[in-house]
């Protein structure tokens, strides 16, 4: 942290003392009860970091601690302010009520439904509101009145507004004004470094042109966050991209083995993903990371006691809506990936990801062995119509992983393989082609054999 806590500050949801959380995206601090609400939201809708014991880069817990100081939990409790809610029963929680389901249904109404939120009058066309929303968030950027942003941007003003008339995005406006913080801000809420304006220079080219380097170095750093984010969870290193490392590729202490064919047929599925495709891909992975992670802080942080309950577990990723259920379902199934898959899955997308930003073309095309695959998902995906499915997957049980055999389990990392050459990929269609070819693992195994014999 840059600064130690004051004593005086208290959890913005209940009013707690001393909170050890921070909801980064929203702009407070929050207790340790409270936070485990959010976590159970899902990051897009608060994205939670503890105070102490979570790596902070300095100018992002700067940035909060500004919201917080400057008095952001009004824009998310702007109703609650007035008079007549207390008269109407409408109250924040307090410190004594119950996390379920006091606490949870207050943070539930004030983060996810935005019930206290001020709310601008009805227009006919609210992509025109939007529209002007964005554009006063543009000229705000370049000043340091991050609550004022942030109220635009929680009433739908977008990071990434490409001003038709500027020609730029309000990221290019506060890095060319060496708006730090603003950028920070901007890039939580999904602002892209990367953006071009319409003279070909991005944020980053602008901050360094104004000599802002502290900035500039920044805004690389976002740029690589998800791989960097990647590369640390599995090996504790990120790269140096002052010298102009921008990837780390760790290598797992089994990786001298030869992969099986199997594995490589998975590995070139995953490298045929349209860019698109592959993205969404690693952002769930992120997402996991982020689970992953976060719970090990919670846990390490907790007295195992009143908190450490089936009602604060959060065991596998929340379905955010504005995915589709295919789509959360195999989010959701990344939680069955032991440490072991799991890292396996890291490395094979942080490979990848070097590859397409390098530009390095794929070597070889389709093969045999990739069409046997396909078929078997074809058959397996016309079997499982006739099956009802729920929207979302519960979790993965322990009676699941009672069942399944020690070959499915080594080979559930590397069948991430699927339907891919035509339509969308998602870790579900991953997940559920791997029962296909555990059960077809003898038929594939002998006609790669009369393959090798037709290729001689």
């Amino acid at each position: 942290m840059s600064k130690r806590l004051r004593s005086s500050e208290v959890c913005a949801d209940c009013s707690g003392p001393d909170p050890s959380w921070a909801s980064v995206n929203r702009g407070t601090f929050i207790c340790d009860e409270c936070c485990s609400v959010h976590r159970s939201l899902g990051r897009h809708i608060s994205q939670v970091r503890h105070l102490k014991h979570t790596p902070w880069p300095p100018t992002l817990l700067q940035m909060v601690e500004t919201l917080y100081n400057n008095g952001a939990n009004s824009i998310w409790e702007h109703s609650l302010l007035d008079p007549a809610s207390i008269m109407s029963g409408r109250r924040k929680a307090n410190p004594q009520d119950k996390v379920h389901p006091n606490k949870a249904e207050f943070i539930r109404a004030k983060y996810q439904m935005l019930a206290f939120v001020h709310r601008l009058p009805c227009r006919d066309d609210d992509s025109v509101t939007a529209k002007d929303l964005s554009k006063q968030l543009h000229s705000s950027v370049r000043t340091g009145n991050l609550e004022t942003c942030l109220r635009l941007l929680s009433l739908g003003a977008q990071a990434n507004f490409f001003h038709p008339e500027k020609g730029n995005t309000p990221l290019h406006v506060a890095s060319k004004a060496g708006q730090i913080l603003q950028a920070e801000l901007l890039a939580v809420y999904g602002a892209d470094p990367g953006t071009q304006d319409s003279s070909g220079k991005t944020p980053v080219d602008y901050a360094r042109q104004g000599g802002h380097h502290e900035l500039a170095e920044r805004l690389v750093e976002i740029q690589y966050e998800l791989t960097d984010r990647l590369a640390f969870y599995l090996c504790g290193r990120k790269p140096d991209h002052k010298n102009g490392q921008h990837f780390i590729i760790p290598q797992m202490a089994d990786s001298s083995l030869d992969l099986s064919e199997l594995a490589k047929a998975a590995k070139k599925k995953l490298q045929s993903l349209s860019n698109h495709l592959f993205e969404e891909l690693a952002m769930d992975v992120y997402d996991e990371v982020d689970r992953r992670e976060t719970d090990a802080v919670w846990l390490a942080t907790q007295n195992h006691s009143t908190l450490v309950t089936e009602t604060t577990v959060v065991p596998f990723l929340p379905v955010n809506p504005e995915y589709s259920s295919t789509r959360n379902q195999g989010r959701q199934k990344l939680a069955r990936f032991n440490a072991h898959e799991f890292a396996t899955l890291v490395i094979d997308i942080l490979s990848d990801a070097k590859r397409r930003q390098q530009g390095s073309p794929l070597s070889g095309s389709k093969d045999n062995v990739e069409l046997i695959l396909k078929t078997i998902s074809n058959q397996h995906s016309v079997e499982s119509q006739d099956n009802d499915q729920p929207d979302y997957d519960s979790v993965a049980s322990d009676e699941d992983t009672d069942l399944e055999t020690t070959a499915s389990k080594a080979n559930r990392q590397k069948s991430l393989d699927s339907d891919l050459s035509d339509g969308p990929v998602t870790v579900q269609e991953f997940m559920e082609v791997k029962n296909a070819l555990v059960a077809s693992e003898a038929k594939i195994q002998q006609l790669m054999k009369l393959l090798g014999k037709d290729a001689n």
